[in-house]
């Protein structure tokens, strides 16, 4: 009862007039922001924090605004990766796969209303999660050491092939690209100059971001210019304008799926949106992949990345209000902001500051609302973006990549990085080597080495302490299950391959 007080409490607070147009404001910039390649959450948040001083509003309402444009990012990352098959963010790297191919077949508008619907399961998942079981998920997160944090990487990295389906040994060669380009930089341990080239621009290696742009945006314009002469104008089906009540519904059972697994990859502090789509993903494909259907444009394969994603950004909030610390990028930019504004989170920030607390957290619930109320009538906008000649549409993708990418570090090497990588996207794409996997290595390539680090520095080098945890023993007991199953799959494929041929000769 104490826990449906607080929340009424909440909703008095953020239906007040100031609050409420906030929250209707920060989803609708939020979903613009989200729709753009290349600025994503976290950088549409940062690019909003002086919007927040500008209008000298109270702490309350700041953290209500920001956390609605970081909702309405996490939204609009979809629209790009389905329709244009670029990625807003790394953590909409996951839509591509069968979103894109569900729009190329004329099914634009029930992709997008699909990921609306799985997004607004995954973010309410997530939103009375954070309502019911802050406390006690916060808690439970705070016993991840270094060597499970580790081992929930070894996981992710023994599933990634169950991403694309593609060949098993160039999905491990892109995996193994990723992390080589994740180690250019400086040494975390030494400040040793690793890849550099005596460059002082690569000390802090490479922007996910700016190569995400490169490998999946530039990448796509090349080919289009190298396939134009054959296309001979023809356009993508635009498919219906609107959808269906019932086209939405598709995918339900893998969003609910998606929601719970994206949620307890959020709350880890540093999993972040990406791991929770990913891992969601996965799981669905070794579940529901029967009739191999994925990464076809399988509602399935798009619901249960989309309801990951989002329950994975809600998710973060938990440690940041509960702990202090940032379970995401975007969170990391938003505890900045609140310790600017002298609040400082963490375990008492329920007892001290309960009206901002519980606002948030009622505002978070209006969010989701008005996000799926406000998307499901623009899908028809967003579907007439296919209707675009591609003459006029990838002159406009390479203005909106290379301005976003410049106006978050307002670098010209930058943009010469984002070309270089969407040469070797090209490259990649034309050798039928799958970007996903160089992505992923990119994005947890750093955590996993910081965290082999710091496990064995503890241990003054002894890589017994990577097992010793019954955690880290959990999840390594998980990933022998998941090699096993993906060497059984591969086996029943192969005789299923051989066998069909040996049918036909049969029957003939």
């Amino acid at each position: 009862m104490d826990i449906l007080a607080s929340l009424a409490h909440g909703f008095s607070v953020a239906i007040t007039p100031t609050n409420l147009a906030l929250a209707v404001f920060g989803c609708f910039i939020g979903t613009i922001i989200g729709a753009l390649p290349g600025i994503g959450p976290v950088n549409g948040v940062a690019i909003l924090v002086p919007l927040a001083f500008a209008l000298q509003l109270d702490p309350t309402s700041v953290l209500i605004l920001m956390s609605c444009i970081y909702y309405g990012c996490t939204y609009g990352g979809r629209i790009a990766s389905i329709m244009l098959n670029i990625p807003g963010d790394a953590s909409s790297i996951m839509a591509t796969l069968d979103g894109h191919p569900m729009a190329k077949a004329g099914k634009a508008s029930e992709a997008l209303a699909i990921s609306a619907v799985a997004s607004f399961i995954g973010a309410t998942v997530a939103t009375v999660g954070l309502t019911l079981f802050a406390p006690i998920l916060a808690g439970a997160a705070i016993y991840f050491g270094p060597s499970d944090y580790f081992a929930l990487y070894v996981l992710a990295f023994a599933m990634i092939g169950g991403v694309t389906g593609a060949n098993p040994c160039k999905t491990l060669l892109a995996a193994f690209l990723g992390l080589m380009i994740g180690t250019v930089g400086l040494d975390p341990s030494t400040g040793v100059e690793r890849f550099t080239f005596g460059s002082f621009n690569l000390f802090d290696g490479f922007d996910p971001i700016v190569a995400i742009v490169g490998l999946f945006a530039i990448s796509e314009v090349m080919i289009y210019l190298e396939t134009a002469h054959k296309s001979d104008g023809v356009m993508v089906p635009m498919g219906r304008a609107i959808p269906r009540f019932r086209d939405m519904l598709p995918g339900w059972g893998a969003a609910v799926r998606g929601s719970f697994i994206g949620f307890l990859s959020g709350i880890l502090p540093g999993a972040g949106a990406s791991q929770g789509a990913f891992m969601a993903y996965v799981a669905e494909k070794r579940l529901s992949n029967r009739d191999g259907t994925f990464g076809k444009g399988d509602p399935r394969g798009l619901a249960a990345p989309e309801a990951g994603d989002n329950a994975a950004a809600g998710g973060a909030l938990i440690p940041m209000l509960t702990l202090g610390i940032p379970g995401s990028g975007t969170t990391a930019v938003m505890l900045a902001l609140l310790i600017s504004l002298n609040v400082q989170p963490g375990p008492l920030l329920f007892e001290r500051q309960p009206d901002m607390v519980w606002g948030l957290i009622a505002s978070l619930y209006i969010a989701n609302v008005v996000l799926l109320a406000m998307n499901i009538p623009l899908v028809g906008m967003f579907t007439r973006m296919l209707a675009m000649p591609q003459w006029i549409l990838m002159p406009f993708i390479v203005m909106v990549s290379f301005l976003g990418v410049y106006s978050i570090s307002h670098s010209t090497f930058d943009l010469l990085v984002m070309t270089g990588f969407g040469v070797f996207g090209f490259l990649m794409r034309k050798l039928d080597i799958s970007l996903v996997p160089i992505v992923l290595g990119m994005l947890l390539g750093a955590d996993m080495e910081n965290n082999l680090r710091r496990t064995l520095s503890i241990s003054n080098g002894d890589f017994g302490i990577l097992i010793e945890s019954p955690i880290a023993q959990g999840l390594y007991a998980v990933t022998a299950i998941a090699l096993l199953a993906s060497l059984a799959f591969a086996f029943t494929g192969r005789r299923k391959a051989r066998a069909e041929p040996d049918r036909e000769t049969g029957d003939a």
